[in-house]
């Protein structure tokens, strides 16, 4: 009798428990339709509308594992339905599983959503369906695909979940794989669980050693304590042994913890699997030490559901955040994109806004200094670089005349002698040796304006061009013709310049004039030594070297030879090397006038006058032109157009179910 009273309060404690358990399912699930499920649905409704493709990540479980790990069978487990098996990868794009609970239905409802399709299907039909959409998405074969399909299941009695499945981890191709099979699906698992939004349940066999698993290996390399990772163990029948160990050591980090479970076996129901995955947690030696509320899928779908609800609370803000500002983004950048122009009066009008807003540019950058606009860019700092590339122009020319004979006068007795008239005085200096002498000198010097000229316009030609193409690029159909406007008119300047230049050199070559008083001060100033170079060479008992104020030491010996004509070259080298400052003055005086006032022409009036002759003309045809959005103007707008309507959308899901939660007091 006390053995049959004991069985009998066994058999009654369990079926407490059973009711109690059963009890505790129904709360929950009451839970879930009154607070978590339509948290869930705008969830998805956001995934639907894809507003991850805005960079807005949203919470998800990610279901991960080497291939053979058992990931198909938790996830039917978890679904109650039959996914694709087989050899190799059977999962070969990402599968979003919708899991919806509807007690009220009757007959599962099922339907595959892809490339804007939605197709209905079965529970006996869903396996053929999927195959046949992986075959759309990724192309028959065993080739793999980063389009997601999503299967929504509306079933009786499965948790509310929201997971992507994943291709199993392969490291050998097989036939028909491409080679670099694992690195294309490492790529997607990669994407899929960076986001510190995903959940990653990483599913692992019992028959291997965890640390050697590949999914674990990826795992940690993003979550790197285990904080968003969950493991599933699967196949604890087939290796009970030291199973315990593995899930209470975690010797990889598993921050969320360890469900085991047992596969489905053959044919076995759903029912029936979980019937006998009960069973052998509860009479298995080894498996029945494992602490009960960390193993069965139920556990496993109360697990998922409770990390889902806490992910989700915890994401909201930041998505609604983040919807607003991406929406707010977008609506500025349209707003800031050109009008769409209807009629010649508005191109006409966009034309002039654009020739005024550069005209405006280019007189802050080449004529008033400033730099608002580029304040890092200094090649954009105008007037500081031309006047650097002037001062080095100045630099360059030699500021004491050049002699093409390195011994002391010799250059300038050469030239006296040339020069010298048969009824010449004495002591008298020929002014056509001056200018013969004067004209070589200026002549050697003559490149380096040129030099400047070329270089000085290039530089202006690169800041003219960058700032029409600045403001211009909201109209890309007129940017080679305004280059080309641009271009031509820099290259009238420059030969206005290189004009002026010339008729400079010229100048100096012809005659020899200046009213610069410095001339007669510095030549005063240089005659001083006159009385101690003649004496020097007239008298050969002083040495042969003699310093000269302004030039230095020079050796006279080679000249004693010549001193009939040695005061003439004195004096001759002295009036070229007085008159040499006001040449070199005016070079760089007139050239950098010229430059600046040719700058402030083109920027006031001859780029203006020379875009309008070139864009407009007589036949209007840059006008029709800005009439003619650029393909890629029009397809910016129409993307932001449409992203802004789904930020718009989906700003309101969130905001509804803020609403919600604020009226839960959650």
């Amino acid at each position: 009798m006390t053995d049959k009273l004991i069985k009998k309060n066994r058999g009654h404690r369990k079926k407490e428990m059973a009711k109690a358990e059963a009890t505790n399912m129904t709360a929950l699930a009451a839970s879930y339709d009154d607070r978590i499920r339509p948290i869930l649905d705008a969830i998805d409704r956001l995934r639907h509308l894809k507003v991850m493709q805005e960079g807005i990540e949203l919470p998800t479980i990610v279901v991960v594992g080497d291939q053979s790990s058992g990931k198909s069978s938790v996830l039917e487990s978890l679904a109650g339905i039959n996914l694709p098996r087989g050899q190799g990868i059977c999962t070969r794009v990402p599968l979003i599983m919708r899991l919806q609970d509807h007690p009220s239905l009757s007959q599962p409802q099922l339907q595959l959503e892809y490339k804007d399709k939605t197709i209905t299907t079965s529970e006996t039909g869903i396996t053929n369906a999927i195959r046949a959409a992986t075959d759309e998405i990724a192309g028959n074969g065993k080739g793999i695909s980063n389009t997601p399909l999503t299967l929504v299941v509306k079933k009786s009695g499965v948790p509310d979940l929201t997971m992507v499945d994943l291709p199993g981890i392969t490291r050998v191709p097989v036939h028909g794989q491409p080679e670099n099979i694992y690195e294309k699906i490492s790529d997607i698992i990669m994407e899929y669980i960076t986001p510190k939004e995903s959940i990653i349940l990483n599913v692992l066999s019992a028959t291997v050693d965890f640390p050697t698993c590949e999914s674990i290996r990826m795992s940690q390399q993003v979550d790197r304590t285990g904080e968003r990772t969950l493991a599933v163990v699967t196949k604890a029948d087939k290796a009970p042994e030291g199973l315990l160990e593995k899930v209470t050591t975690d010797d990889v980090n598993i921050g969320l913890g360890y469900v085991c479970v047992r596969n489905r076996v053959g044919d076995e129901s759903y029912e029936q699997a979980r019937d006998a995955e009960k069973r052998l947690f509860e009479t298995h030696p080894l498996l029945s030490r494992i602490d009960k509320s960390i193993v069965g899928i139920p556990v496993l779908a109360q697990r998922l559901m409770q990390i889902q609800a806490a992910i989700i609370s915890k994401c909201l803000p930041d998505i609604v955040k983040k919807i607003n500002e991406k929406l707010s983004r977008n609506a500025s950048e349209l707003q800031q994109m050109p009008q769409n122009l209807s009629s010649m009066t508005d191109a006409m009008r966009a034309f002039m806004h654009m020739i005024s807003m550069a005209k405006e540019s280019l007189r802050k950058i080449l004529i008033g200094g400033e730099f608002d606009e580029f304040p890092d860019d200094m090649g954009m700092h105008g007037t500081a670089r031309m006047s650097e590339m002037l001062a080095k122009y100045s630099k360059e020319l030699p500021s004491k005349c050049p002699s093409s004979d390195e011994r002391f006068l010799m250059e300038e007795i050469a030239v006296l002698g040339e020069a010298k008239g048969i009824n010449g005085l004495p002591n008298f200096l020929p002014r056509t040796a001056f200018l013969i002498l004067l004209r070589r000198k200026v002549k050697e010097i003559s490149h380096t304006p040129s030099e400047f000229v070329r270089k000085m316009w290039a530089y202006i030609e690169d800041v003219v061009l960058r700032v029409l193409l600045h403001h211009s690029e909201d109209y890309p159909q007129l940017q080679s013709l305004t280059r080309r406007a641009a271009e031509n008119l820099i290259e009238k300047m420059r030969n206005r310049s290189y004009d002026v230049m010339k008729v400079s050199i010229e100048m100096e070559m012809v005659a020899d004039y200046t009213s610069n008083p410095d001339y007669m001060k510095t030549w005063t100033e240089l005659m001083n030594n006159r009385d101690d170079f003649m004496n020097a060479i007239e008298n050969h008992a002083k040495p042969t070297k003699l310093l000269l104020k302004g030039f230095g030491e020079v050796e006279i010996h080679h000249l004693r030879q010549y001193a009939a004509m040695a005061e003439q070259a004195f004096d001759m080298r002295m009036r070229i090397t007085a008159y040499w400052r006001s040449v070199v003055l005016r070079l760089v005086d007139n050239l950098a006038l010229h430059i600046l006032y040719s700058v402030n022409c083109l920027v006031e009036k001859e780029i203006e006058m020379e875009l309008v002759d070139e864009l407009v003309g007589p036949r209007m045809s840059g006008l029709e032109r800005m009439l003619e959005e650029s393909p890629s103007t029009a397809g910016k707008r129409e993307r932001l157009r449409k992203s802004i309507a789904l930020l718009k959308e989906s700003k309101q899901v969130v905001a509804k179910i803020m609403d919600r939660i604020e009226a839960h007091g959650d």
